[in-house]
């Protein structure tokens, strides 16, 4: 079995010597509260950060960079399996120990040494241990030693400790000793048969990455897999997974979960079947990790997520920010940095006495959350979406046109790979004429998104987009189809 956890390496000094009290307290090293901290110290501010685990944070260590790492090595073969030529060349399989020893080099080996000594660098305190509100700008750390020290903070508190995955209730599960991402992506080994509860996100990257590492995967979900995506972004990840060998069963909630003495766990299913694997994945969701930070000290709800306007102000307090997952407002790592610097300038503004009115603080806040989240499934084919759904615009009143158009048919995916499957759509806000939502599925499409997020976030006129002429042959020739689709449906 692989269930033993990774053995986790942390600079035991902290940077410098501590003192009673900074400016600015900074709760959760990951890389939202890094970059909080980071602006804030460049307005000038002494910054205190405190940190339980390892400097870095989630995304580092057991989630964005070991599960893209084990991804591209099972993309990039299958990629060269795409195209004849390459195809011919491909003798072999993947080198499981190879691909597990690369993502062991990109998570630093779990030893944060490299990020404390970036901490030192930018002029940011470290304080190892578990930290919680005592009151209003008081927090109380129990260090790793036992010992407990109380720091003030004179001008603010951040909250960015994240968020942990949500077990869901089903009889039998938590006494499996399940998966998380946690384990999935810092697994020693590969195990034969992994069983995968989820069919968001986590879910169907980590069915990608195993099943191309060799695992039999079998992926149970209550629902279509990304829901919430455009229908066809469901369809074809579905389709993709299928053609890997992933087992899938969707509309199906387990009724119950065992491990049984030989290690094994069974999953039993509503229709009287089971599945059986070596493993168990969760992957059903977040939870806030707030349980534990005494916010019952401040007039908050402990376990609860945290409300912030668009600053990352706390509602109902002048000095206590959240950012990150534990806002819910988008559980991105890219959203929490775009929240962190939004939050870190904004504190350091704030402890000049800067107005809030000022014309220059459209810079400083996070807007962009409501309507122009990037979000990339790195499943095979991607995903790649930013803005609004076409359900979402219509959800919220607007009046929406759509314009599809089959990736495969342009140029630059034809000759990325042969047979390739793909699709794009565009939503647009017929009232304003601009673009509110975009998806395109098809393998290696992740930086096609970037120019939508800039169309959405620039509000730029259709008419306008015409004049954005794409390279050719390259995939971001869909632009220039999705618009002349547009284009014709208008014209009827």
């Amino acid at each position: 079995m692989t269930r033993a956890p990774r053995p986790l390496t942390t600079t035991a000094r902290t940077s410098g010597d501590l003192a009673a009290e900074y400016d600015l307290i900074v709760i959760g090293a990951g890389a939202v509260g890094e970059n909080v901290a980071d602006r804030a110290a460049q307005g000038g501010l002494s910054v205190l950060i405190i940190e339980s685990e390892l400097v870095g944070g989630e995304c580092s260590y057991w989630a964005c960079m070991p599960s893209k790492a084990l991804v591209r090595s099972v993309s990039a073969l299958r990629a060269a399996r795409a195209v004849g030529g390459a195809r011919e060349a491909v003798t072999g399989d993947l080198d499981v120990a190879a691909v597990l020893a690369r993502r062991d080099r990109f998570t630093s080996h779990w030893d944060d040494a490299g990020q404390v000594r970036w901490l030192e660098g930018a002029g940011i305190a470290l304080l190892r241990g578990s930290a919680r509100l005592d009151g209003a700008k008081r927090v109380v750390v129990a260090e790793p030693d036992g010992q407990e020290r109380v720091v003030i903070a004179t001008r603010a508190v951040a909250v960015c400790t994240g968020s942990d995955a949500l077990m869901p209730d089903i009889p039998g599960l938590a006494e499996a000793s399940p998966w998380t991402a946690r384990e999935a992506t810092s697994a020693p080994t590969v195990p034969s048969r992994l069983a995968i509860i989820g069919g968001g996100v986590v879910g169907c990257e980590l069915a990608t990455a195993y099943a191309g590492l060799g695992a039999r995967v079998t992926l149970v979900s209550r629902g279509d897999l990304l829901s919430g995506s455009e229908d066809f972004a469901s369809e074809l990840v579905e389709a993709g997974l299928r053609d890997v060998g992933v087992d899938i069963r969707t509309g199906v909630t387990p009724q119950s979960v065992r491990r049984e003495e030989s290690g094994a766990v069974t999953i039993a299913l509503p229709d009287g079947g089971e599945v059986v694997a070596d493993e168990v994945l969760v992957a059903t969701g977040r939870t806030p990790r707030t349980s534990a930070l005494g916010l019952e000290t401040v007039g908050l709800e402990p376990g609860d997520w945290l409300r912030v306007d668009d600053t990352m102000l706390v509602e109902g307090t002048d000095w206590l920010y959240a950012v990150g997952d534990v806002t819910h407002r988008a559980l991105l790592t890219h959203q929490g940095k775009y929240q962190a610097r939004a939050a870190g300038d904004v504190i350091a503004a704030r402890a000049t006495g800067a107005p809030v009115d000022d014309e220059a603080w459209g810079a400083h806040v996070a807007t962009a959350d409501h309507d122009a989240v990037p979000q990339v499934a790195f499943t095979s084919p991607e995903v790649a979406s930013v803005g609004l759904t076409a359900a979402q615009a219509t959800q919220r009143g607007l009046r929406v046109r759509v314009a599809d158009y089959e990736l495969g048919l342009v140029a630059g995916a034809s000759l990325h790979a042969d047979r390739y499957r793909g699709r794009a759509r565009l939503v647009i806000d017929d009232e304003r004429d601009v673009v509110v939502g975009f998806t395109v599925v098809g393998d290696d499409v992740a930086e096609l998104v970037h120019s939508a997020t800039i169309a959405i976030v620039g509000e730029v006129p259709v008419a306008r987009l015409q004049h954005a002429v794409p390279a050719y042959p390259t995939m971001s020739e869909i632009w220039l189809r999705l618009l002349e689709t547009d284009r014709a449906q208008r014209r009827g």
